[in-house]
């Protein structure tokens, strides 16, 4: 079920730079129980957190739907159950043993990959995480047929509503994170104290931790594909979320960038305390601030304000 056609001949080089001429404004979010809500639902305690308003079974039934959906998809069109015990923390982790073959009728089942993991098999494993990068890169809507889709998206559609609009408020909030119209870091250089919105560049990062290929499959299905990047997807399963935020650090820090984590676990408030980064907790009680729909750019500027010391309290809107 693999379609490798349109491959590029080598995977492009990762490009990232230092904008030395721009504000850069890095979003390091966590995907469970951030971004989407799946084990609170498979376990009930989203559910109980609504003392009674919402039906605890019909919740495990959804998170059970979203288990299989995303398995198939990972079997399927990711290779997994033949990397699932090969992690790798990111896309690119092995694009040094990649040599550029054409893998549009590379045959991944007959190359005999395998242990040992010596350069061979990374060779062969670097290839499988460029057809994932290939088909994160096309979308599920060139991926799943016509019956397919219209079952995800009537998932997605029961789950946002049983989740009070989680799902589509997370992702409208991480366009307004990516797109930079309302950046709310207010630069100490900015008039009034406000962020300068035309010279501003803001990113999108995940780190989950959850494996790889499951993590990008989770993107995909929950929408978020087209604000977060193949290579901005990082996995903490095996290296720790402290390893990765030193990698994101290496690859955009700088003196005009600043840097925010929004999530829900210990290990990401404990590695943006080691890196001196704020740390936003959202937490899916109702009535709590730090939540989807609810937290806002403005909550994000304060956070940014009282780490980064930025003159100013940002807000939604320009002053006049």
């Amino acid at each position: 079920m693999d379609d490798t056609s349109g491959f590029p001949s080598k995977r492009a080089k990762n490009t990232d730079a230092k904008i030395e001429d721009h504000k850069v404004s890095v979003y390091v979010w966590d995907m469970d129980e951030t971004l989407i809500l799946l084990k609170s639902l498979l376990n009930g305690t989203y559910a109980e957190a609504h003392g009674g308003s919402k039906d605890v079974e019909k919740g495990k039934e959804i998170g059970k739907m979203w288990e299989k959906l995303i398995l198939d998809l990972c079997d399927n069109y990711f290779h997994y159950e033949q990397i699932e015990n090969f992690n790798e923390p990111f896309l690119d982790s092995l694009n040094k043993f990649d040599d550029g073959r054409d893998l549009s009728d590379y045959d991944f089942d007959q190359d005999g990959f395998g242990p040992p993991k010596d350069d061979v098999n990374k060779r062969k494993l670097a290839y499988r995480l460029r057809a994932a990068a290939c088909a994160y890169e096309k979308g599920l809507h060139n991926i799943f047929n016509q019956d397919i889709t219209e079952k995800w998206d009537q998932l997605y559609q029961m789950t946002d509503e049983y989740t009070d609009g989680w799902l589509s408020s997370a992702r409208s909030f991480l366009n307004q994170c990516s797109s930079g119209m309302e950046d709310p870091i207010p630069f100490p250089d900015s008039a009034k104290g406000m962020t300068e919105r035309n010279n501003s560049h803001c990113i999108n990062v995940l780190v989950t931790s959850g494996s790889l290929i499951p993590s990008l499959a989770k993107c995909l299905l929950f929408r978020f594909d087209s604000l977060i990047k193949h290579r901005d997807v990082y996995s903490s399963w095996e290296v720790g979320k402290l390893q990765c935020f030193e990698w994101i650090k290496g690859r955009f820090g700088g003196p005009n960038v600043q840097f925010c984590v929004i999530g829900d676990g210990w290990e990401e408030c404990e590695a943006a305390e080691a890196m001196r980064w704020p740390f936003v907790q959202i937490d899916f009680r109702p009535n709590n601030s730090h939540r989807f729909p609810g937290l806002t750019l403005r909550t994000l500027g304060f956070y940014f304000s009282i780490v980064y010391g930025n003159r100013g309290a940002a807000t939604d809107e320009p002053e006049e």
